[in-house]
């Protein structure tokens, strides 16, 4: 990966100052030992989600681009904009809370509604991706790709931990995949991109900034990024909600989908009954 020859060389040198300037507010902050507030929605947010979003905002927002992070309030200019920030300050507030490594911050940049540049950063791990769409992704500083694999037999799929504990995944359990669970998005798709995973998908609805990072990376890794109708993930909607989604190395999104589409057609038939 030569960052040098990118288009978004710089839109990268920002991504990679600003998890420079991240790192030391989770210093100051230890997991499991910080205070809570909740929003409305009973979602939690802390001191570390609040800071650590200003200092994005501040080394990489720039004139004529747009804004949009879970913690900020969303200014619809962003819009307008070609070239939009889409960020999660903290992705899996509620583990950091809990002290459980599977939380990171998510930078992804979007232009023309595509997201063609990420940055993923768990502070638990040490864990860096960084990557763009026309330079590829590296991991921890050395160049990575997606994953290989050409079947689904023995495949890792990494889950939603909170769809797993409410039965959600039960219906892939006796496929031929392996399946672990893992809390964060962002981070899933970071460890798809990076090839230390081969699949993950979610049949429930998520925020551009859960995926708008991580879709970069994966695509940008030679993956493939999917929403479950097949098209294209575009962000920068109005609404930044999107329905659910999958992710893999380059080979195993007609096995993947094949399988999905007979669960929810055995879903549905199910609900007919």
């Amino acid at each position: 990966m030569d960052i040098s020859s990118s288009a978004y060389r710089e839109v990268l040198h920002r991504i990679e100052t600003a998890i420079q300037l991240v790192r030391p507010i989770f210093d100051r902050f230890a997991a499991g030992t910080i205070e809570t507030e909740y929003k409305a929605g009973h979602d939690p947010v802390t001191e570390v989600d609040r800071a650590v979003d200003a200092v994005l905002r501040e080394s990489l927002l720039r004139e004529d681009e747009g804004w949009l992070s879970e913690e900020s309030s969303d200014d619809l200019s962003r819009l307008s904009r070609n070239h939009v920030w889409v960020v999660d300050p903290l992705d899996g507030t509620r583990e950091f809370v809990a002290g459980i490594p599977e939380f990171c911050v998510s930078i992804g940049f979007v232009e023309n509604g595509r997201p063609l540049a990420g940055g993923i950063y768990n502070p638990a791990t040490q864990e860096e991706f960084l990557g763009a769409i026309d330079c590829g992704v590296l991991y921890n500083g050395r160049p990575a790709r997606a994953s290989q694999r050409t079947t689904l037999q023995g495949a890792l799929v990494l889950a939603s931990r909170s769809e797993v504990n409410r039965g959600e995944w039960n219906q892939f359990m006796n496929d031929e995949c392996r399946i672990q669970p893992l809390v964060s998005v962002a981070y899933k798709l970071a460890l798809v991109a990076a090839g230390l995973a081969d699949i993950t998908f979610t049949l429930i609805p998520k925020n551009e900034w859960d995926v708008a990072a991580g879709a970069a990376l994966v695509e940008s890794a030679g993956g493939i990024v999917s929403m479950l109708d097949g098209s294209r993930l575009m962000a920068n909607r109005r609404r930044p909600l999107l329905p659910g989604l999958l992710a893999s190395g380059p080979f195993l999104k007609e096995p993947l989908f094949t399988l999905l589409n007979a669960h929810i057609a055995a879903a549905k038939q199910a609900r007919r009954c």
